[in-house]
């Protein structure tokens, strides 16, 4: 089941998930960009470097556990529905 829920993953959820359709989202994004933009300008080539590496291993780790997140809890609302005899 793991597979099947890793490939619905990979193959459709994150395309779906990392779309920015609401004000809120496009708030959060545009703010997350303007203060990239100011520490980006207040640091030197190498300091730069540094912090992006640190926002791509923030990044990776972020992706890693909502993944993670998604088939625990897909695992879990079956066990749940079989428990509950919804499955049967």
């Amino acid at each position: 089941m793991k597979e099947t829920l890793e490939k619905l993953w990979n193959d459709y959820l994150v395309d779906e998930c990392a779309v920015v359709d609401t004000n809120e989202e496009r708030n959060i994004a545009r703010k997350a960009l303007d203060l990239h933009e100011k520490v980006s300008s207040l640091l030197n080539e190498e300091q730069r470097m540094a912090v992006e590496e640190y926002i791509d291993a923030l990044c990776a780790n972020d992706s890693f556990f909502a993944r993670k997140a998604f088939i625990k809890g897909c695992e879990f609302a079956v066990l749940f529905l079989r428990e509950v005899g919804a499955l049967d």
